[in-house]
């Protein structure tokens, strides 16, 4: 169950790309409980994606998954027609798939490494959130769009050169469609997570120390879950939400204000 009510229309239908785990799967299941009907994208993890469809539709929503590549342009089509088709126009959109920085120091980075970046988390979002659009043009509709970017939209990391220039990127793509479509009545807006404890950072989860050692460096004094960012992006895909489009919404303990703490 959602831990608080947000109302939503009762025609409104959601697409989660990456919500087989993480953020997209804690935001899938609460859209589920609170009603919408979910179409979620899975890319390797079919089980994870199948269980989190059940998850859903035993307590009692409707939800789908399909495999998708989402900076394919061809496998963005298919997944807006399969959740067309199974549930009507999607007029909610969470762009959730995406990769983390390789670690690969700019004179090594390969162009397929750099490419293969951009096209999950930029491309992607670009893909989907054109063919919302579309749809619900034809329609005659609103809707809402949430974008998952990083802290490191503006906080640059060595090493991540092909993720933070993605996320960036990223940023800059939520804040123009929300100035374009703001006529159409789609809100656009993005949230910024810090360190949450998702399969990106499997390493924390697994070793006590290294986890102990990161939330060190968070001014709140731990990491974040993914149900907390999930609650925060069902508000924004709300209609309690109308007013706000163009925003990122950072939540990430305070993390991101020690830049320059110090020295």
């Amino acid at each position: 169950m959602a831990r608080f009510d947000v109302p939503f229309d009762q025609k409104s239908v959601a697409i989660v790309t990456g919500g087989e785990s993480g953020i997209g799967r804690a935001t899938a299941i609460r859209l589920g409980a609170a009603g919408v009907p979910v179409v979620l994208t899975w890319f390797a993890d079919r089980a994870g994606a199948d269980a989190v469809v059940s998850a859903i539709v035993d307590g009692g929503g409707r939800a789908g998954a399909i495999q998708a590549d989402v900076g394919d342009e061809a496998a963005v089509e298919a997944l807006f027609a399969f959740a067309e088709q199974r549930f009507g126009i999607v007029d909610l959109l969470v762009n959730s798939a995406g990769l983390n920085m390789s670690g690969v120091m700019l004179p090594d980075m390969a162009l397929a490494q750099f490419d293969r970046l951009l096209r999950a988390d930029l491309y992607g979002p670009f893909l989907t959130c054109r063919r919302m659009v579309r749809a619900l043009d034809g329609a005659g509709r609103g809707g809402r769009i949430v974008n998952i970017s990083s802290i490191h939209e503006c906080a640059p990391r060595p090493g991540g050169a092909d993720y933070d220039a993605a996320k960036g990127g990223l940023a800059q793509l939520t804040r123009t469609l929300a100035l374009e479509l703001a006529p159409r009545r789609i809100a656009v807006n993005g949230i910024a997570p810090g360190m949450i404890l998702t399969p990106m950072n499997q390493g924390a989860l697994d070793h006590p120390d290294e986890l102990r050692r990161k939330e060190a460096a968070i001014p709140w004094g731990r990491a974040g879950t993914p149900d907390e960012v999930a609650d925060l992006i069902l508000f924004l895909l709300s209609p309690v939400a109308d007013y706000i489009t163009g925003t990122t919404v950072t939540i990430d303990g305070a993390l991101s204000l020690t830049v320059a703490q110090g020295a």
